[in-house]
């Protein structure tokens, strides 16, 4: 099978180590990956901030440049959210309908990671190695938008040496939501205080996500009270092996 990565922006500009883990695991398990150079913001942050007729030509330039392909799959459930359930939205603003169309023929290809593993490939077991205990978080996006379901868990429940500890109130928001966390700090501060006392109760090494966003907020907030958790992207963990951490 031949697939396009969507890297997302945010983890072009913030994480590239979970695009380049990405790629690993998807051609461990043979498939072909292309990366589009041409690809640029999925126009999630215009749309969602007001500047909804300022994400249409993104929207276009999203469709021409991933079309061709049979699958795409993203290591963000923010950013497939954006695709499969707001680019419709976009497309009627714009009040084309050829792009509709297309927007429609393309958008049921549009996969997050974990769901594109499971649901597509049908695998659970990836062959991955990470010896370390682990809690996972399920984002909001992919959790209520996409609806992955408990393909990440899934997952990690077949990684060898994960020891999986559930998470206390796990489908509460952690209090990103983009610009949510700067135009409403002190709400988004107290979610966070929340998640990151549920986080600490597990007495996990590691929180998992599927959402580098959220990671990033709550690793922010683990770094600051010296915590000493870390956060992990799950295509991470996933790309993982046993022979990789003995090298």
């Amino acid at each position: 099978m031949r697939v396009a990565l969507f890297i997302t922006c945010f983890n072009d500009t913030l994480f590239p180590e979970t695009g380049i883990a990405t790629v690993r695991l998807l051609e461990r398990l043979g498939v072909e990956v292309d990366f589009p150079r041409e690809q640029t913001c999925c126009g999630q942050m215009h749309f969602n901030t007001g500047y909804q007729r300022e994400a249409i030509p993104l929207v276009r330039r999203f469709v021409k440049i991933f079309s061709p392909y049979e699958a795409v799959v993203a290591p963000s459930g923010s950013c497939v959210g954006m695709v499969r359930e707001l680019y419709p939205m976009a497309a009627e603003l714009a009040g084309d309908n050829k792009l509709a169309e297309e927007v429609e023929a393309l958008a049921p290809r549009v996969f997050e990671l974990s769901e594109f593993l499971v649901k597509k490939l049908g695998v659970t077991d990836v062959g991955a190695y990470y010896p370390h205990r682990v809690t996972y978080h399920p984002t909001c996006h992919s959790l209520r938008m996409i609806k992955v379901g408990d393909a990440p868990l899934a997952l990690l429940r077949a990684v060898r040496g994960l020891d999986l500890v559930e998470l206390s109130q796990a489908e509460e928001c952690c209090g990103f939501g983009g610009t949510f966390a700067v135009k409403n700090a002190d709400t988004s501060a107290a979610m966070l205080a929340d998640k990151v006392r549920h986080i600490l109760d597990t007495r996990a090494e590691a929180c998992a996500a599927g959402d580098n966003s959220c990671l990033m907020h709550i690793g922010g907030a683990l770094r600051r009270q010296r915590t000493g958790v870390a956060t992990v992207h799950l295509a991470e963990i996933l790309a993982s092996t046993e022979e990789e951490i003995r090298r």
